[in-house]
């Protein structure tokens, strides 16, 4: 069943990694615009939710509905597609691609689905304008710092216009300060562009930044504010 207007829903997913449960049941949706937070303790089952979610992990049952299609209904290449066009990714440490500038990395996404380098590195720099990198276009990842680096990753996610951003533990390496101003920028930014953000933390000071908390616990999720 598919929450009314919900742009990516889960539902009753399982999944087990030999005899240890990963996700026991769990359920989730999201709509556009929207941020949620995953909240849950270490080895709950968070993490492994974001992967089925995004089409990296494939549940054992359950199904995942994005705009209206079952994941499990597209080919490996399809999915492939659709992390690279519709869905953005951010990681605690950034994931930059050292060998590349930072107006590069942003660039990528838009690079690897087609886009000419200066259209893409033009619609990068708008990216890190807005997230406040545009002044480190030209140094590589090691040349910044930790808090500037995750918003290169952060404008890397919205660089391909996406429908959802995937966030996993996004300030988990940063001091406080930075990674504040860090959620700050992703939420403000995902708002304005009407993207849902899927925010997997174990902070409360982070999950404030969502819509509505979802809590995993023993591989199953429970929605704060109403059922999913």
């Amino acid at each position: 069943m598919t929450p009314a207007g919900s742009l990516l829903t889960a539902h009753d997913l399982h999944k087990s990694y030999g005899s240890t449960p990963a996700l026991d049941g769990a359920s989730f949706s999201i709509h556009p615009g929207e941020v949620v937070a995953v909240m849950g303790p270490s080895g709950s089952g968070k993490s492994t939710l974001l992967h089925c979610l995004a089409g990296i992990v494939t549940p054992d049952r359950g199904t995942i509905t994005y705009a209206g299609r079952e994941l499990s209904t597209m080919s490996d290449a399809e999915r492939s597609a659709l992390r690279r066009t519709e869905f953005g990714f951010v990681f605690q440490f950034g994931q930059l691609v050292p060998e590349l500038t930072c107006v590069e990395n942003v660039a990528l996404p838009l690079r690897l689905s087609g886009a000419r380098r200066k259209d893409a590195e033009r619609t990068a720099l708008t990216w890190m304008e807005r997230l406040e990198v545009d002044d480190l276009g030209a140094k590589r990842p090691a040349e910044v710092s930790g808090g500037q680096g995750q918003r290169v990753a952060v404008a890397r996610a919205l660089a391909s216009s996406p429908k959802v951003i995937f966030a996993d533990e996004p300030t988990g390496a940063l001091d406080s300060l930075n990674g504040e101003r860090v959620l700050e920028l992703l939420t403000e930014a995902a708002r304005s562009a009407n993207v849902a953000v899927v925010l997997v933390t174990h902070e409360a000071r982070v999950a404030a930044y969502s819509d509505r908390d979802v809590t995993v616990r023993d591989g199953r999720a429970r929605d704060l504010e109403h059922a999913v």
